[in-house]
């Protein structure tokens, strides 16, 4: 994948109140008294600690987002002058990008070398939401047989509960917040327990640039105090990037008070390559791609078709390459894989390995690294003549571990990536546009590129079946957090 913007030093973030949350516009002490720690994925050692908030807490911030957006100014300012306010900050945002990439490294074990290029790209969304809400019509007129004329406004959702995971904190949590405020809400945000840094510097560029107190809140707690936070009734969408798992109880809860909710959840995405793409080149994209973030992208590539013919020989060079992968800390610039999350992710990951031994041929990984006695560490696994049906194939498994399944013919392949609870992603790897196309509209997920793991954070992304409702992204993504309002009037009003 190529680098869209220059490489950045990460620098140690400088959070003023991690000891507090942010309630009403203001750091406050936690109700619980007690705090979270974060554990460094490279040598298992306590790398930070944040306050913990309990019901009390997230109660509270329900209370002053639900004050804020009922009497205060955020919803009722003109769309431009929100994003003025939101431009500062931008800029905070973006003179703070070293601390970001720190904070993901220090905190999930992203790798230093790539993690200034993905929160600068994560900054660059947050600035594309804004210019893409400046060139919104937030008051349509539309034709009507009701009236002399019929208005369509875009009205803010409410007091939104922003829901982060701990893979991707920071762009993840920014780009729920970036449509918030542009919409006009209010957003309490929720980071995962293990990832909260990169939430408490929005905070703070938040409080800097001028955001109305209650606006833009942080709580950082347990999932006991989580559930509490998406019960509250106070709370008109949730906004969640996470486990399926998850995802249903809240869908269910929401449900009960029909409050609206937009749930990005997992996937178990296939890559179908064709007879025509060359063996060689797919193994260089397929190993590189498992090591992403060591393989912990809800999006990943993690099953991969290939006719029956050609599984052997993909399966061989897939293991060839991932010989050669270099395993090693998250702050070492030619490390090329580095640690999982976290110790129970780890310990997971373990669990679908011996899984996958009794059911498919492992041909490559499935241990711990000898040379790294210390942190959460895997090699890129790969197990070949894997049946759709077995638990390797269609779990979300949440590492660096790689399914080959053979496939008879075109539809076949098709079949098989359908057959699946999951419809997030997927690839077609072949030289023929036209055969990509075709297979992409026949598979039945929310995004598929062809060549390779591809995204675009500007346009919808989402999933069918169980990996979500709702899309964030593009046009979509904003219009998940307003409310349509038909107003149909005897004239045109004076002020639009």
């Amino acid at each position: 994948m190529n680098a869209p913007f220059p490489q950045i030093t990460p620098v140690e973030p400088n959070i003023a109140h991690k000891d507090r949350l942010f309630i009403g516009g203001a750091w406050v002490a936690a109700h619980s008294c007690r705090m979270i720690e974060q554990i460094s994925p490279d040598t298992e050692e306590v790398v930070s600690a944040v306050a913990e908030a309990d019901a009390a807490d997230m109660d509270a911030a329900v209370a002053a987002a639900r004050h804020a957006f009922d009497h205060g100014p955020w919803p009722r300012m003109q769309p431009g002058e929100r994003l003025a306010v939101m431009k500062k900050m931008s800029a905070i945002l973006h003179a703070r990008v070293g601390e970001t990439a720190r904070a993901w490294s220090m905190q999930m074990g992203g790798l230093a070398s790539f993690s200034g290029i993905m929160q600068a790209g994560s900054n660059a969304t947050f600035d594309g939401i804004i210019a893409m809400a400046e060139g919104f019509d937030w008051v349509e007129k539309r034709p009507t047989v009701g009236a002399a004329v019929g208005l369509v406004a875009y009205e803010p959702v409410g007091v939104v509960a922003a829901i982060a995971p701990w893979n991707g904190p920071y762009g993840i949590m920014l780009n729920k917040v970036a449509y918030a405020l542009a919409a006009g809400c209010c957003v309490i945000m929720k980071p995962s327990p293990e990832t909260p840094l990169e939430a408490y510097i929005i905070a703070e560029a938040a409080q800097e640039a001028g955001v109305p107190a209650g606006v833009v809140n942080l709580v950082t707690g347990h999932r006991e105090a989580s559930g509490h936070l998406v019960c509250n009734p106070g709370v008109d969408k949730v906004s969640f990037t996470g486990s399926t798992v998850a995802g249903k109880r809240i869908a269910q809860v929401c449900g009960e008070r029909i409050a609206r909710c937009t749930l990005e959840l997992g996937g178990k995405s296939a890559a179908i390559v064709l007879d025509d793409f060359p063996i060689e080149v797919a193994a260089k994209i397929f190993a590189g791609t498992i090591c992403m973030m060591s393989g912990q992208v809800c999006a990943m590539l993690s099953r991969v078709l290939v006719s029956r013919e050609r599984h052997d020989e993909l399966a061989a060079a897939i293991a060839a390459e991932m010989a050669q992968v270099k395993i090693g800390h998250s702050d070492d610039p030619t490390t090329q894989l580095g640690p999982v999350a976290m110790k129970r992710q780890l310990e997971r990951i373990e669990s679908y390995i011996e899984e996958g031994k009794r059911s498919a041929q492992l041909v490559h990984g499935g241990a711990r690294p000898t040379h790294l006695p210390k942190g959460y560490f895997i090699e890129p696994t790969l197990f070949a003549h894997v049946d759709n049906a077995s638990r390797i194939a269609q779990e979300e498994i949440f590492g660096p571990v790689l399914a080959l399944i053979p496939y008879e013919d075109e539809a076949d392949a098709i079949r098989i990536a359908n057959a699946s609870s999951f419809g997030l992603n997927g690839s077609v790897l072949t030289q023929d546009v036209d055969a990509a196309y075709r297979i992409a509209r026949a598979v039945r997920t929310g995004a598929v590129g062809q060549n390779g793991l591809r995204m675009d954070f500007g346009l919808p992304f989402g999933g069918f079946k169980q990996s979500g409702l709702g899309r964030e992204g593009g046009i979509e993504g904003l219009l998940g957090y307003t409310e349509l309002k038909t107003i149909l009037l005897d004239g045109m009003p004076s002020g639009l």
